[in-house]
């Protein structure tokens, strides 16, 4: 009989991040690692937060998106680069594309974030909107794609992205060797699970001790379940969370084999938590956050990740947030 296993997807290694680092370097901003005395005594841990909505285009987004951009070949580039991304992805791959001389066409989801919409365009992107509830924009992608001879870049599903991502985990070892400290746990706030896999990839060389967790929206946990279940589960799309960025249902193929084998475990958060942590933020480290980018803040001070006598390093993955979303979530807290 022949063997009708699939083959185990493509994943980056140790290498290709540290290759992207490269590529990466004098483009990206080597963000800082942050810490708040008053809320560490609070806490009774040591919380350090790594602060990607200063990176450009607000998120951590940009890193894979350039450092996939930089890899199309000459020839094809012509053909333009097309995305779907309910925001942070979509600029990323907007800013790295206008930057490369490429054009852009992306993907958005009616309802997402006007700032998002808006910063997408400025970056000189085209943008095609659908019913994130009716419509599959893996498929309007692919058609695009399959139209113009484009290339698709995904926003968490390419060995790519995943490369660029990781330098995040790269930076994050290095300004704790700076420190002299050697975290207990690492939290991602986590979608499709891209971010995840290069900081673990990272992490797993560079600070092998150190556990990963994912901190997911209530009912978009699906990395979280995965985890559990040994196996890639699907979660209702139709579900509504303030985390409009880490929406997927379900982890990618290639971020769920590099997961499944170097992540701890998941942790889930609420929308009040998550509003919650966008005030701290804003409280202790003068950082604006999206309610998606602070889910792993909200995992640690909501006591979903343990912090007495640990150090935890808590990625704040994003900032561009609605001013409307903003002012909620420091009249609800405040």
């Amino acid at each position: 009989m022949p063997d009708t296993t699939p083959p185990l997807p493509k994943v980056p290694t140790i290498g290709d991040i540290e290759a992207a680092a490269e590529r990466l370097a004098g483009v990206a901003v080597l963000t800082p690692l942050l810490e708040s005395p008053l809320l560490n005594e609070r806490l009774g841990g040591r919380l350090l937060v790594k602060a990607e909505p200063l990176q450009r285009t607000g998120s951590f987004k940009f890193r894979g998106a350039f450092n996939r951009i930089s890899r199309i070949p000459a020839e094809t580039r012509v053909n333009g680069v097309v995305a779907y991304s309910s925001g942070n992805h979509a600029q990323g791959v907007a800013a790295a594309a206008k930057m490369s001389g490429i054009a852009a066409t992306i993907i958005m989801p009616a309802d997402a974030p006007a700032i998002k919409r808006r910063n997408t365009e400025a970056w000189g992107a085209r943008v095609v909107s659908y019913d994130r509830y009716r419509e599959v924009r893996e498929k309007i992608g692919s058609e695009i794609a399959a139209e113009t001879g484009a290339t698709l870049v995904k926003p968490y599903d390419d060995p790519d992205v995943v490369a660029g991502q990781g330098t995040t985990g790269l930076e994050i070892a290095a300004q704790c060797k700076a420190l002299g400290v050697a975290p207990d746990a690492v939290l991602v706030c986590c979608g499709g699970g891209g971010l995840t896999a290069g900081i673990a990839i990272a992490l797993a060389d560079r600070l092998p001790g150190t556990k990963v967790h994912v901190a997911e929206p209530e009912g978009y946990d699906s990395t979280g379940q995965s985890l559990a279940a040994g196996e890639r589960i699907s979660v209702d799309p139709a579900r509504k969370s303030v985390c409009d960025a880490l929406l997927a249902p379900a982890p990618g193929v290639i971020t769920f084999e590099i997961n499944r084998h170097l992540v701890a475990g998941g942790l889930t958060i609420t929308d009040d938590e998550a509003f919650a942590a966008m005030a701290t933020a804003f409280e202790h480290f003068k950082l604006v956050l999206e309610p998606g980018g602070a889910a792993a803040l909200a995992a640690a001070l909501s006591g979903r990740m343990p912090m007495a006598g640990k150090t935890v390093v808590a990625i704040a993955s994003g900032g561009n947030v609605d001013p409307a979303i903003f002012a909620k979530a420091l009249t609800l807290t405040g």
